[in-house]
């Protein structure tokens, strides 16, 4: 399979066109993530200065939050050709080589999804980020040789939604390691409004915040709530979009004011109604709920963890008193243990 073959639907293809027309170019016109982007400027910059190769760079952080966008750039800010692929379409060690041979002198490669690349394909990874060649077995057997491919001085960037999942060994060989978090809504403000100046959708300022304030801190939310937002306003409200209309559009949606959905509302409900708060397993949520374990933890757990209404425990996920509060319910009073009643409070 090559690992640079796509097969896109006309849906796809439309958004694709949407979604890269909605991407900043520049780091100027990229909002949010400052420190992130401050240290990125001074590396692409520094070696724009030398007239050298960037060093391998890893952008980790859930889906969502520009990793992706910030690749591209990457490249067109240093002046480097991109040529990018992921993770799971890298199956064999050829592909990965003919992906390399195709490199010129200081392109970027950019993997996404990188923690999902095959474990064979990650160690041929390790000679070329650090001597720039790969050895390739031919034939089996007794026949079977090396053949030694040399590459030109590139860039990998990877990026990945489960650092956790990446080796050790491949970790340490990305220069730089930038982890991006969650947008404020102040931030998701202001690309909300850019991309409705890009779409030409007219929207107030409290229609822009109403937004910002429900996407979860991720910007690829606000820009699909933006979109829904605006037909919503095309067949109701005459094309403006406003606070109220905002809310409203947002509320069909079962979007609730702190961003939370229908499936954070049943996640909540489970562990508290159910399970008395927790802890419970993540086995027993998805079961509950009806939904995938590793969708939970990479979709939906992450902001709820963050945002303080679960924390994740040895003994399984607890809810928290913001998630009891959500509800409108009193949090679940523990009685102390007679081992923890014999403690001083300093240890309780």
């Amino acid at each position: 399979m090559s690992s640079e073959r796509f097969v896109t639907s006309t849906l796809n293809k439309k958004d694709t066109v949407q979604d890269s027309t909605l991407r900043p170019q520049r780091f100027a016109d990229f909002p949010g993530q400052d420190k992130i982007k401050e240290r990125i400027e001074l590396y692409v910059q520094a070696a724009k200065e030398r007239n050298e190769p960037l060093g391998h760079l890893l952008l980790s952080g859930p889906p969502g939050l520009g990793k992706t966008t910030l690749a591209y750039i990457i490249a067109n800010e240093k002046g480097a050709k991109i040529k990018s692929s992921s993770g799971p379409v890298i199956e064999k060690p050829g592909d990965l080589a003919g992906l390399l041979t195709s490199l010129e002198e200081g392109d970027i490669l950019f993997i996404d999804e990188i923690h999902r690349l095959n474990t064979t394909v990650e160690e041929y990874l390790y000679s070329a980020m650090e001597d720039f060649f790969i050895d390739i077995m031919i034939d089996q057997g007794p026949g079977a040789r090396s053949v030694r491919l040399n590459i030109p001085r590139f860039t990998l960037l990877g990026a990945t939604t489960r650092q956790g999942l990446l080796s050790a060994p491949l970790r340490s060989r990305f220069t730089l390691n930038c982890r991006l978090s969650y947008y404020p809504p102040e931030e998701l403000d202001i690309i909300v409004k850019r991309s409705a100046g890009i779409l030409g959708i007219s929207i107030d300022a409290e229609g822009g915040l109403e937004i910002a304030r429900r996407s979860r801190g991720t910007p690829r939310i606000a820009n699909n709530l933006l979109s829904w937002t605006r037909d919503y306003a095309q067949v109701r409200a005459d094309n403006a979009i406003t606070g109220e209309v905002a809310s409203q559009a947002l509320t069909m949606l079962d979007i609730d004011d702190n961003g939370l959905d229908e499936m954070d509302n049943r996640i909540l409900e489970t562990i508290i109604v159910n399970y008395r708060g927790g802890p419970v397993g993540l086995k027993t949520i998805a079961v509950a709920v009806g939904e995938e374990e590793g969708t939970l933890e990479d979709v939906y757990e992450p902001f709820l963890i963050q945002s303080g209404y679960i924390m994740r425990t040895p003994k399984g996920r607890m809810a928290a008193d913001k998630a009891y509060h959500k509800l409108g319910l009193e949090p679940l009073r523990r009685e102390k243990s007679k081992k923890n009643e014999s403690l001083p409070d300093l240890f309780t």
